[in-house]
């Protein structure tokens, strides 16, 4: 849960979010990651905004829910005379989503004395490195002879897309062929991935969410009974399949990046001196 208040805040962390409809989800993953931002620096009024229309109409029709949106959020501060203003956002990468959080965000940075957007959680090689050493670590347990780990993610036409790819290569570098990455909606393709798995000599699949939230892709496109999902292709190739369905949010090195890169935003409005970082470092 974030720590509302509707005083006037010197500093705010705005926790940026796509958002989900599904409430228990949205807990583990935004809400736990939320936590953790406020945890590491409370010395910030933490607030929320998601970016999804639709799932702010669900959640206003459907729960009586109000979310703020992001111009709504930095409107709300400006009014309230916030000097300090850090919007990180909980985005997987810097796709069309972001990009679109990013124009809207910096058309507000002239009315705040302090500004800064934080970066998603992939935007980088070493931010890939970084994330395939959490996942493995978060891992461990479903990791056995004959058995690949399938990490499935979103997929974009964004050139950002590659962080799928640049992932795997963290894998196969950390000395891990036995973890593959897919996508919903791009590459790679659940194809290229049965060719890999074939080729490897796997002999049963454990089928992982590659996303901030377990949500409705989750559910439906990775671990879904319809026939295009990708647990229904890997069963149809011949491939026992486990789906451990839980959001990339829930793993605690996930949020301990988000701190990380929170506190990359935050150091260009520190005074001198004052400490900002307070991550732990990765395995």
């Amino acid at each position: 849960m974030t720590k509302e208040t509707h005083e006037a805040p010197e500093r705010v962390l705005l926790a940026v979010s796509f958002g989900t409809s599904h409430s228990r989800t949205r807990e583990e993953t935004i809400g736990a990651i939320e936590a953790a931002l406020g945890k590491a620096y409370p010395e910030y009024a933490l607030r929320r905004a998601f970016t999804s229309p639709t799932i702010l109409r669900i959640l206003r029709q459907r729960d009586g829910l109000a979310v703020d949106n992001l111009s709504q959020a930095l409107e709300r501060l400006a009014a309230e005379g916030a000097s300090r203003v850090v919007v990180q956002p909980t985005h997987f990468m810097n796709g069309f989503e972001y990009d679109e959080l990013s124009a809207v965000a910096r058309s507000y940075e002239s009315r705040f004395p302090a500004f800064s957007l934080g970066r998603p959680l992939l935007r980088s090689e070493e931010d890939c490195r970084r994330l395939a050493a959490v996942l493995l670590k978060e891992t461990r347990e479903h990791r056995q002879p004959g058995t690949a780990l399938v990490f499935v993610g979103h997929g974009t036409e964004h050139p950002a897309n590659a962080v799928y790819r640049q992932l795997q290569a963290e894998f196969a570098r950390a000395g891990h062929p036995d973890c593959f990455v897919g996508t919903v909606e791009a590459e790679p393709s659940p194809e290229e991935v049965l060719e890999q798995l074939a080729a490897a000599g796997a002999a049963s699949v454990v089928l992982l969410p590659l996303m901030i939230v377990a949500g409705e892709h989750a559910v439906n496109d990775v671990a879904g009974a319809g026939a295009d999902s990708w647990k229904s292709r890997l069963t149809a190739a011949g491939y026992p399949v486990t789906c451990v369905m839980r959001g990339l949010g829930q793993y605690p090195g996930v949020r301990e990046l988000f701190i990380s890169h929170a506190a990359r935003a935050m150091a260009p409005l520190s005074a001198p001196g004052e400490p900002v970082d307070r991550t732990e470092e990765m395995p």
